[in-house]
């Protein structure tokens, strides 16, 4: 067998004695122990302490990284220890974290494959079940993440949204800062007494310190700014405005449609049996048309193809009202294209106008919508600050859920988060 000092090395362990080695069904058993000046210390903050007992076992097994095809055992004498601040507790072990089964290497180890891998093959490779990957994670995170109040340090511009992580309208609300890229608070739920929870955590000089938030046009979000950092600029997304043009340009495409089919319907007659001449001009079929033109109505004029543009020109001779609602929506894109705050004002201005008049009743409730934010339009393309950032984000929260086939313990998905997408620096043992 090995000796000692070659274990030790391999377990990559200090403060520890190695007292026997037993290889049984093909597992090492290896017995150990503290060394005197690392026994009997508090779990939780390391003091030394004294003996309360010896625990409901006596002994405790802890797992560590694998020889090969081999699983390795560490099985030491545990006792727990009365300290003053902690009380009664289980005492330090140099080689493992407090109340966990597992070594320091061990997971190191499995965090840096759960931020890499999917959830699937690190229980896979690491041979233990999800749930156990989640709590490894949860630990790993608070180790690492020692001072997180530091990120709420030099805060300027920051950006807020909420996501879905679970069918059932189950949110999460996340907080990121523009000029690091990367999040700095996270929390389940959404709506304004999440959002005041985070402005709760920051003193007046860093509420003080926030120049610009983005995000998009709930209001929420507006009466949080207003109530903690009123001197802070507002800013709604150029996404979620042209989403808005968006869904109310489907809502008449669909509109259109129906009321297409039904007239169809209501007029349609017993068709003649036989066969039609050979010179019968083909008829088109309007509904369907309107029905499968979705994604030409989504596209911006300069990228649509000939036939996509042949379309279009179709629809400016059929549905004069449908054509007049694509080119509002054009006509606010190209509101964020404006090179001057001033000419920005001037098209938006311009087209609050000319959709209070459109007679389209869709685009009347969206200029009042858009006249609301209007303030906060202006300050995107004064100030140059989308919610892009924000959104990446959201689709990289989303994929960590997806690779880990969804999370029961909301906590442990708030530790993944934070681990692949808060800049924790998380790095394998040897590294």
């Amino acid at each position: 067998m090995l000796c000692n000092n070659y274990i030790k090395k391999i377990l990559n362990v200090k403060y520890t004695a190695i007292d026997k080695t037993v290889f049984e069904d093909d597992t090492f058993i290896i017995q150990v122990h503290a060394t005197k000046g690392h026994q009997c210390r508090c779990g939780i903050c390391g003091r030394k302490c004294k003996v309360y007992d010896a625990g409901n076992y006596g002994a405790r097994t802890w797992r560590a990284c694998d020889w090969s095809t081999y699983k390795v055992i560490l099985v030491a004498p545990s006792c727990r220890v009365r300290c003053p601040e902690h009380g009664v507790v289980t005492c330090q072990f140099p080689w493992a974290r407090h109340n966990s089964g597992f070594t320091y290497d061990f997971e190191q180890i499995t965090a840096w494959l759960a931020v890499n891998c999917s959830k699937v093959a690190v229980s896979e490779f690491m041979r233990i079940s999800w749930g156990t990957v989640g709590a490894i994670v949860k630990r790993v995170n608070d180790a690492l993440d020692t001072d997180p109040e530091k990120r709420f340090n030099n805060l300027f511009r920051i950006g807020v949204d909420e996501t879905s992580y679970k069918k059932g309208h189950k949110y999460i609300t996340t907080v990121i800062n523009h000029d690091t890229g990367k999040v700095i608070w996270a929390s389940e739920g959404h709506g304004k007494s999440v959002f005041s929870s985070f402005f709760d955590q920051l003193t007046e000089e860093q509420r003080a310190n926030i120049q610009l938030v983005s995000g998009d046009g709930a209001k929420w979000i507006d009466e949080c700014i207003k109530e903690y950092c009123p001197n802070a600029e507002r800013c709604v997304d150029p996404f979620h405005v042209i989403s808005w043009a968006m869904e109310a340009l489907d809502d008449m495409r669909v509109d259109t449609w129906r009321s297409i089919k039904k007239e169809v319907a209501l007029c349609k007659r017993p068709a003649k049996r036989g066969r039609k001449p050979k010179d019968t001009p083909k008829t088109i079929d309007v509904a369907k048309e309107i029905k499968t033109s979705k994604l030409i109505l989504g596209k911006s004029m300069e990228k649509l193809t000939s036939r996509q543009a042949d379309k279009i020109d179709w629809i400016s001779k059929t549905d004069p009202k449908l054509f007049r609602a694509y080119k509002l929506k054009e006509a606010l894109r190209y509101v964020f294209h404006s090179d001057t705050a001033e000419e920005a004002e001037e098209k938006l201005d311009a087209w609050i106008k000319w959709a209070r008049h459109c007679r389209l009743p869709k685009f009347v409730e969206l200029q009042k919508k858009i006249n609301r934010h209007r303030k906060s339009i202006l300050n995107t393309i004064k100030y140059h600050l989308s919610n892009a950032r924000v959104e990446a984000i959201n689709n990289k929260i989303k994929l960590s859920i997806r690779m880990a086939y969804g999370f029961r313990n909301i906590d442990n998905m708030l530790a993944m988060i934070m681990l692949r997408c808060s800049g924790i620096d998380v790095r394998l043992p040897w590294n």
